[in-house]
């Protein structure tokens, strides 16, 4: 017996029941980037590794644990992409994007990290990424949250909860993060082990630890806003200003510091309790020196990513699943010889009615089981073309849905009569 292949541990197939959530969603937020300005770019699944180790930080959880990585065959160090910031800053700077003074980008596909499987958490899951470059003001930040906010509503979520922070400049930061080594080095007999490799490494990560046992001392540690730059803070300020402005809720959170290395100033993100422990479903922030970190010139920078399975889960929880109408039209073919008219016919219907949905049986069978397909398929109207049909130049058209009988078309007037029985 031959063992049957599935799925690798934490990868999930989309089966056609679900696609109609997906479509929805994507519809949605493509909609709604494109009234901002934004244009899609399309990236490469796989990368260089030296690409995410120098953009998301070799000490990070990410790059140290998580990534899919391999040697090809011509003994090159390659990544399965962890996530799509890095990708999008290496694709503008090779073709030369951002020698225009501003892009909005967006871009959308699957990522890969070699974490734990649960809900909400897949080793391969999807994004859809925006990213801003070349605007410097705090009004670029505020717009990207405002245009999220749209989304949600669009979608009809209005649960989730949006958290901000700003991780100053690099300096700032940099100052910071002595501060927290200082603070932590005398409880270190409180952090895991985790966190203690994580002190000198990179200790602004273990405020972002979820061990409840160290929230009590995660909570008492200095916070960044304290000890933020004139500049960051003005900065920050401004974000509040205009989210107040617009009457968006938010909240201050100075633990949220994101897992990358090359965040700085303006984080955020949404968060929803419907989901469990995996309550982020957008999260972004500010990389204005990822760019010149990359070989351009200084040019600043803000982005989010959004999980799309953790938001499909928000809408099937919520019950906002869209209407998915099903097949129109099921067309029974009474043999081989009738198959090439019913195929003509088929695609003179949708020439002629925009959106329709039909299907042509295929494969043989008695007019039994094609009915029975018909029936099983949800569809609206049987078109029907037996032998006497074919000689006539007929069609019969069975209402499958409603207690009517069977009616007959001459193939010249077949749209018209089926327009009118798909409208009553």
């Amino acid at each position: 017996m031959v063992e049957q292949i599935q799925a690798i541990r934490g990868m999930h197939d989309i089966l056609p029941d679900k696609s109609p959530i997906w479509q929805k969603l994507e519809q949605c937020i493509r909609d709604i980037l494109q009234t901002y300005g934004y244009q899609e770019i399309r990236m490469p699944v796989i990368e260089k590794t030296e690409l995410f180790k120098r953009s998301i930080g070799e000490s990070t959880d990410i790059v140290s644990k998580e990534m899919y990585t391999f040697t090809d065959r011509n003994g090159e160090l390659l990544t399965l992409r962890p996530e799509g910031t890095a990708s999008c800053v290496r694709l503008g700077l090779e073709n030369g994007l951002f020698h225009n003074p501003a892009q909005r980008l967006w871009y959308s596909g699957p990522m890969f990290r070699h974490e734990r499987p649960q809900k909400g958490r897949l080793r391969q899951f999807n994004q859809i990424g925006v990213e801003a470059f070349g605007m410097n003001g705090p009004d670029i930040d505020a717009e990207l949250i405002i245009m999220c906010e749209r989304i949600w509503a669009n979608l009809g979520l209005d649960k989730l909860k949006l958290e901000i922070n700003s991780l100053g400049t690099s300096a700032a930061r940099l100052s910071y993060r002595e501060i927290l080594i200082e603070y932590f080095k005398d409880s270190q007999d409180q952090l895991d082990d985790d966190n203690k490799k994580k002190l000198q490494s990179n200790p602004l990560r273990i405020l972002d630890s979820k061990n409840p046992e160290m929230q009590d001392l995660i909570s008492k540690a200095p916070a960044i806003t304290d000890t933020l730059d004139t500049e960051s803070a003005d900065h920050f300020a401004g974000v509040r200003s205009l989210l107040d402005e617009l009457q968006i809720k938010y909240t201050v959170n100075p633990r949220l510091v994101r897992g990358l290395d090359y965040y700085n100033r303006t984080v955020f993100e949404f968060i929803t309790e419907e989901l469990g422990a995996q309550g982020t479903v957008c999260a972004g922030g500010r990389y204005d020196g990822l760019v010149e970190q990359f070989g351009g010139k200084p040019t600043p920078a803000i982005g989010f990513a959004m999980g799309l399975e953790r938001l499909v889960s928000l809408i099937e929880s919520d019950n906002h699943q869209p209407d998915s109408e099903g097949v129109h039209i099921y067309f029974i073919v009474a043999s081989e010889k009738a198959m090439p008219n019913a195929l003509v016919l088929a695609e003179q219907l949708r020439d002629n009615l925009a959106g329709l949905k039909l299907i042509v049986h295929c494969g043989g069978g008695s007019f039994k089981s094609q009915f029975r397909r018909a029936d099983k398929s949800g569809a609206k109207l049987a078109l029907i073309l037996g032998e006497d049909e074919l000689e006539q130049k007929t069609v019969g058209i069975k209402p499958l849905r409603q207690d009517q009988e069977q009616i007959m078309a001459q193939w010249s007037n077949i749209v018209d009569i089926v327009r009118e029985q798909l409208d009553s």
